[in-house]
């Protein structure tokens, strides 16, 4: 994704020789007119008012603002001002960079811009050991997985940086059984490297349970739908239902409701404590949307014989 560079002498309204005093008084004036409290409108204030102690965040500091003068405009390129010969293996000081002048890892939802993160974020300031970051992504999980527990091949591809070509590392992940929905799963040490000799960050695999054709799932019970014809709701009958343990047999009682549920106990997915939830069948009659003339002959019959007496003559 690219980052697009912030003139933060711009969003402040002062040359690029202002003084540290300057720096100051230019943040204090925009912030009282910007401050969200005071903001004619509130949610472009609120943005404004973001831009306004960002770009102080950096200018405000002297270290920020030596490396922010350095890096340039043309940063991406490689030919501007941020190229600078006695740098780190690959000419830049700083903040290691990928092959594509793009950082290793991406963040946001802190408040900062895109670009504040890449180049000033946490863990990416300051001197000395710094550990890296934890890196997170997505892991699709059947429920007949969630169930047993498998082993899933994950790869993950890392831009090169420092003058290191591209690499992908491969994972052997083993999900556990009875994974939940947006669980983590965490790989230690697999996430950014850090620097300086500071500790690498973590790779996390975050759970999301793939759909089911049959069930859905509420915690550790699943729940599903059994389609019964008018007259196995009357008469009762032996139902198939689908399991993810294979086929079996339901019950339906004689005289069942349309919406009531049925329980198959401990057929579920497992609980924390080792046993299993249920699978709730929720019985959905069906009636037929064409019928022959001596299947209406039937029905009428049975429209005169039947005590039950419909809503329209109550």
């Amino acid at each position: 994704m690219a980052v697009t560079f912030q003139d933060y002498y711009e969003t402040l309204g002062v040359a690029r020789t202002a003084d540290a005093e300057a720096i100051k008084q230019a943040f204090r004036k925009l912030a009282r007119l910007y401050h969200p409290d005071v903001a004619k409108d509130k949610v472009s204030g609120e943005a404004k008012f973001k831009e306004i102690n960002e770009a102080y965040e950096v200018l405000g500091d002297p270290e920020k603002r030596r490396r922010y003068d350095e890096l340039g405009p043309n940063w991406q390129g490689g030919e501007g001002p941020g190229r600078a010969s006695g740098g780190g293996a690959d000419g830049w000081r700083g903040t290691p960079r990928s092959s594509h002048g793009a950082p290793d890892f991406e963040f946001g939802g802190t408040g900062f811009s895109d670009f504040f993160e890449s180049f000033f974020g946490a863990g990416r300031d300051g001197l000395g050991a710094q550990e890296g970051r934890d890196v997170e992504a997505d892991l699709l999980v059947t429920l007949e997985e969630a169930l047993r527990g498998s082993s899933r091949k994950v790869t993950l591809r890392r831009p090169g940086h420092l003058g290191q070509p591209e690499r992908t590392d491969t994972y052997q992940v083993r999900i556990p059984p009875g994974v939940r929905e947006g669980q983590r799963i965490r790989l230690a040490g697999q996430g950014s490297a850090g620097r300086e000799g500071g500790a690498a960050g973590d790779l996390y695999l975050r759970v999301r349970l793939a759909r089911h054709p049959d069930f859905s799932v509420q915690a550790a019970d699943l729940h599903c739908d059994l389609v019964v014809a008018p007259w196995e709701a009357v008469l009762g009958v032996q139902a198939k239902i689908p399991t993810l343990d294979g086929p079996t047999t339901l019950r339906v009682p004689a005289g069942s409701a349309g919406d009531s549920q049925l329980r198959l106990r401990g057929l579920g997915l497992p609980k924390a404590d080792g046993t299993r939830g249920d699978v709730y069948a929720t019985l959905r009659i069906r009636t037929p949307s064409a019928v022959s003339a001596e299947e209406r002959a039937l029905w009428e019959q049975l429209a005169v014989l039947s005590p039950f007496k419909p809503r329209s003559e109550l």
